[in-house]
C-alpha cells in the first residue's frame, strides 16, 4: 500500500477514459508528486491526502495542442489564456517555418525574422520587440534563455523553423536565392544543435506569401537543401519533419507532397504535411491529396496529415491583419501597413484609394476569399458604439448607397479603427473533418492557438470536439474524442511519457463533466503590449470550464479559475517508452 505522501492527490469516483480509445471504465486515480501511481476500482484515502471528488466526471489524460504559435506570445501572455481551463496540458509551437531561434548576430536579418513571424501570425510587432531578450543565437541558446525566464502553465515543445534557419545563415539574401553548399551545410548544424538540445524537429513552409507577394524563404529551398536537413532529422529517432503546403493559395499541395515523398524515401524521417483539405473550395484538390494519403500508409510510409476540424473564423481588422494581402489584396493592405492612425484614416478618405480598392476586391482577390463575399461580412463589433452592428455589410452599403468596399471604409471612419467586421464561415466538408477525425494518420485537431488574437481565436476550439462532434452530432465517442487529442497526439510526437492515464505516466489530467463545457462565443479583452507601455486587444474565449486540469500532479485550473500555478516545461521527444 502506498505510503502517505504531502504531494499525494487521490481524484475519486470518476469514470476513466485512458487515452488509448479503450472503453471507459470506473476508478479512482491517484497522483504522487508528477506521476500516476495507482488506478482501481476503489481507492481509500491515505492520512492527510487530498481527495478530488471526480463524481459524474470523465478523468482523461491533458489535452495537447498539437498547432500553436505561442514562441513569442508566451514571453508577454504566461497564463496562456483560455488553454488551462479547457484541460491542455501539453502545446506544440515553432510550427509552419516560424520560429524564434536560431536567429543571425545581424540585426538586419534577426528583425526580419521577427517581422515575419509577426505578419503571418497577426501577432503585434511591439511586444516581439519589447518583451523577448533576444539573448540567444541558436535553439539551444534559446531554449536556457526560455527555461530561465519564462514561467507557463501547460508543457511546451518547439520545431526549429526553417524560415528561421534560412535567415540566421544566409540573412536578408535568403529571400532571393538558393543556398549555396556551405549554407546549407551550416543550417544542417544549426539544425542538429536544436534537435540535440530537444526541438520537436523542423517546421517548413510552401505556402506563404508576404505582404508584397514575396514567397517566404523557405519557398526559395531546392532539393539538396531539404535533403542536408531530412538527412539531420533520420539521425534523431523521434523528431518530425513538418510542413505546410498550399491548400489555399495557389492549390500547388499535391505537387508538394509528391516532392516531399519522393525526397523522404527511404529515409527514416516522420512527416506531418499540412494537409489534406476540409473546406469545399478546396475540393479540386482534396481527391488526389486523399489518393496520396491512402497510397502512404498502404505503402507503410511514416506520413501523416495535419487538418482543422472547424472552418477559420475571420474577424477583419485594418491592425496586424494578413487577411488582404493573402487574399490577394494589396490595396486595402496598404491600410494595414499604415504605422499610424491619421494615415490610415487618410487612406480611408481619399477617393483615388476608394476607387483602386474597390477594384482590387472586384478583379484582383482570389474567387474564394472572404472579400468576394463581401457582402455576407457582419458589421461585428463597433470600437466607438456608434454602430450599426449586427447587419450585414451589404444591408449598410445599401443604406448608404456606396459600393461594398467604400461602405466598409465608411463604417470604420464611423465607428473606430478598432472595430471589427465578421466573415461568414467558410463551407466544410463535413464527410472529410469526420473521415480525419478518425483517421489512423492524420494530426489534428489544429487551432493556431496564441496567434491571430485580432482575427481569430484558435484558443478553445479543441472543445468542439465533445460540444459539436460527441454531444451534438454524435460522430465520436467520448473514448475517441480524447484519444484524437491525447494518446494518438502523443504517440505522434513521441511524448512517450504522457497522453495516458496510466501508473508510471506522467501525471497530466484532465477531469470534466460532459454537461458543464460549453464552447462560449468570443470575448474581446485588452491585454497585449503593444510595445509602447500601453495595451492592445485580442479575442479570446471564456473556460470551458473542465473541473480539474493538472499539469505534472500540479492543479493549474480548478474550481472554474486558473490556479495561477506555473508547473510547465519543455517537452522533448523520446525513443523510449514508459
Amino acid at each position: 500500500m502506498p505510503t502517505p505522501n504531502t504531494k499525494s492527490l487521490l481524484i475519486r469516483g470518476g469514470t476513466v477514459v485512458d487515452g488509448t480509445a479503450a472503453p471507459r471504465f470506473r476508478a479512482d486515480v491517484r497522483v504522487t508528486g508528477d506521476r500516476i501511481t495507482e488506478i482501481r476500482g476503489e481507492i481509500e484515502p491515505l492520512p492527510g491526502e487530498r481527495v478530488f471528488d471526480a463524481s459524474g466526471c470523465f478523468v482523461t489524460p491533458g489535452f495537447i495542442e498539437c498547432h500553436t504559435h505561442f514562441d513569442g506570445t508566451m514571453w508577454w501572455q504566461s497564463d496562456l489564456d483560455p488553454l488551462p481551463g479547457n484541460g491542455v496540458t501539453s502545446c506544440v509551437m515553432g510550427n509552419c517555418g516560424f520560429s524564434a531561434a536560431p536567429i543571425s548576430r545581424d540585426l538586419a536579418a534577426r528583425d526580419e525574422m521577427i517581422k515575419i513571424f509577426s505578419f503571418f501570425e497577426d501577432i503585434p510587432l511591439g511586444p516581439f520587440l519589447s518583451e523577448l531578450p533576444w539573448n540567444w543565437e541558436t535553439w539551444s541558446e534559446y531554449r536556457a534563455s526560455i527555461e530561465q525566464s519564462v514561467e507557463v502553465p501547460i508543457h511546451y515543445g518547439a520545431f526549429v523553423g526553417h524560415i528561421a534557419l534560412r535567415l540566421a545563415v544566409m540573412g536578408l539574401e535568403a529571400w532571393d536565392r538558393a543556398a549555396r553548399p556551405d549554407e546549407i551545410a551550416r543550417m544542417a548544424e544549426l539544425l542538429e544543435d536544436g534537435l540535440k538540445a530537444g526541438a520537436m524537429g523542423l517546421s517548413s513552409n510552401l505556402m506563404d506569401h508576404d505582404g508584397e507577394d514575396r514567397p517566404v524563404p523557405s519557398l526559395l529551398a531546392e532539393d539538396d537543401e531539404f535533403v542536408a536537413l531530412i538527412d539531420v532529422l533520420a539521425r534523431h529517432p523521434g523528431t518530425v519533419l513538418q510542413v505546410i503546403v498550399d491548400t489555399f493559395r495557389h492549390l500547388n499541395a499535391p505537387e508538394s507532397t509528391q516532392r516531399l515523398a519522393d525526397l523522404c524515401e527511404g529515409k527514416p524521417v516522420r512527416v506531418q504535411w499540412g494537409g489534406l483539405p476540409s473546406l469545399e473550395f478546396q475540393k479540386r484538390i482534396q481527391t488526389p491529396l486523399a489518393e496520396m494519403h491512402e497510397r502512404f500508409k498502404q505503402d507503410g510510409r511514416d506520413f501523416w496529415t495535419a487538418y482543422a476540424h472547424v472552418a477559420p473564423t475571420v474577424n477583419i481588422s485594418i491592425y496586424h491583419s494578413l487577411l488582404f494581402a493573402q487574399s490577394n489584396d494589396y490595396v486595402w493592405h496598404e491600410v494595414v501597413l499604415a504605422e499610424k492612425d491619421e494615415d490610415k484614416l487618410a487612406l480611408l478618405r481619399d477617393p483615388d484609394w476608394r476607387a483602386r480598392a474597390r477594384h482590387s476586391w472586384d478583379h484582383e482577390t482570389f474567387p474564394f476569399s472572404t472579400l468576394r463575399k463581401a457582402r455576407h461580412l457582419k458589421l461585428f463589433h463597433s470600437d466607438n458604439g456608434v454602430g450599426p452592428v449586427g447587419i450585414t455589410l451589404g444591408e449598410y452599403a445599401e443604406q448608404l448607397d456606396l459600393p461594398l468596399s467604400d461602405a466598409m471604409a465608411e463604417w470604420l471612419i464611423r465607428n473606430g479603427l478598432g472595430s471589427t467586421l465578421l466573415a461568414p464561415s467558410m463551407k466544410k466538408d463535413d464527410a472529410m473533418v469526420e473521415r480525419l477525425l478518425k483517421d489512423s494518420h492524420s494530426v489534428g485537431p489544429v487551432s493556431d492557438a496564441g496567434a491571430h488574437g485580432q482575427m481569430l481565436c484558435g484558443g478553445g476550439e479543441n472543445l468542439l470536439l465533445f460540444t459539436d462532434f460527441v454531444k451534438k452530432r454524435g460522430v465520436l465517442s467520448v473514448e475517441e474524442a480524447v484519444h484524437i487529442q491525447t494518446g494518438k497526439l502523443a504517440e505522434h510526437f513521441a511524448l512517450h511519457d504522457r497522453g495516458r492515464i496510466e501508473v508510471g505516466w506522467r501525471a497530466d489530467v484532465t477531469v470534466f463533466d460532459l454537461d458543464e463545457i460549453e464552447f462560449h462565443a468570443m470575448e474581446k479583452i485588452t491585454d497585449v503590449p503593444d510595445g509602447n507601455g500601453g495595451k492592445t486587444w485580442r479575442w479570446t474565449r471564456p473556460p470551458a470550464p473542465v473541473r480539474l486540469t493538472l499539469v505534472d500532479g500540479v492543479p493549474t485550473f480548478e474550481n472554474g479559475t486558473s490556479t495561477g500555478a506555473r508547473p510547465g516545461a519543455l517537452m522533448s521527444p523520446s525513443v523510449a517508452t514508459v
